[in-house]
């Protein structure tokens, strides 16, 4: 489903990642760790060329992009295959919710206004907001932005959806309902890479969990084998500060 193999990124001298190597297969839903600076948001960024990767192959579906002979051509049908839930939302501030929606229908799919209407306004019912569909973003809390986000995302059909942190911009109280969002989007078997701070829903979510640090994938397992088993010092003394009472059982 998704492959990727030796992705490295410098910013200027900053060597930002170290030569990744990644499977997801289709459907599963991965959660990456890890400490701030570590390299998660840049390799996230880097599956659908939000930032151009200085080495290394990208695989999603059949379509394959190789960093050192990449066209505009391959960029574009590469991220058809992809949609990002961005930590600060990134809603259009002159659309309502449902024109934020739409957008991606219209623009890149080449619906009609009608069909795009329809499928937005389930969508937005889908996440809870149908009685939200002519609000504006500044109308809405940032828990009600992030599911337009999310919306957004489902509207264009991608074969993953990547969330770029999708509740570290929110007020604690309105974390819980974009997660619960989140987690009824990844019984419907939707293919999902989620880089997180919440390690508590990544070990209830996830199929599999990364632990980055440095530019480089520390440690990578079952929620067991990361929050229970892990095998890496790093891991483990990452974990011991992130939750120092850990109290976990499968």
């Amino acid at each position: 489903m998704i492959e990727i193999t030796n992705l490295k990124k410098n910013f200027g001298p900053n060597e930002v990642l170290k030569g990744i190597n990644l499977k997801v297969n289709k459907g599963d839903i991965i959660s990456i760790i890890g400490p701030s600076g570590s390299g998660k948001t840049t390799l996230l960024r880097c599956l659908n060329y939000l930032e151009k990767p200085d080495e290394g192959i990208i695989t999603i579906g059949e379509v394959s992009i190789n960093a050192r002979k990449v066209h505009k051509k391959d960029i574009y049908t590469l991220r058809k295959k992809s949609a990002m839930v961005f930590q600060s939302y990134n809603l259009f501030q002159h659309k309502t919710a449902l024109q934020n929606v739409m957008e991606g229908l219209i623009v890149v799919q080449k619906k009609n206004i009608k069909e795009a209407q329809e499928i937005a306004t389930e969508l937005l019912r889908k996440v809870g907001l149908e009685h939200k569909t002519k609000a504006f973003p500044s109308h809405l809390s940032g828990g009600q932005q992030q599911r337009v986000g999310i919306a957004r995302a489902l509207a264009l059909n991608p074969e993953v959806i990547l969330f770029d942190e999708p509740t570290s911009a929110l007020d604690p109280e309105l974390v819980g309902e974009v997660l619960s969002v989140i987690a009824k989007i990844a019984k419907e078997g939707k293919t999902m890479i989620i880089v997180t701070h919440e390690l508590n829903f990544a070990r209830e979510i996830s199929d599999r969990i990364i632990f980055m640090d440095n530019g480089v994938i520390v440690e990578e397992g079952s929620p067991k084998e990361i929050f229970v088993e892990q095998k890496e010092e790093r891991t483990k003394q990452f974990l011991k500060r992130m939750v120092p009472e850990l109290d976990y059982s499968i």
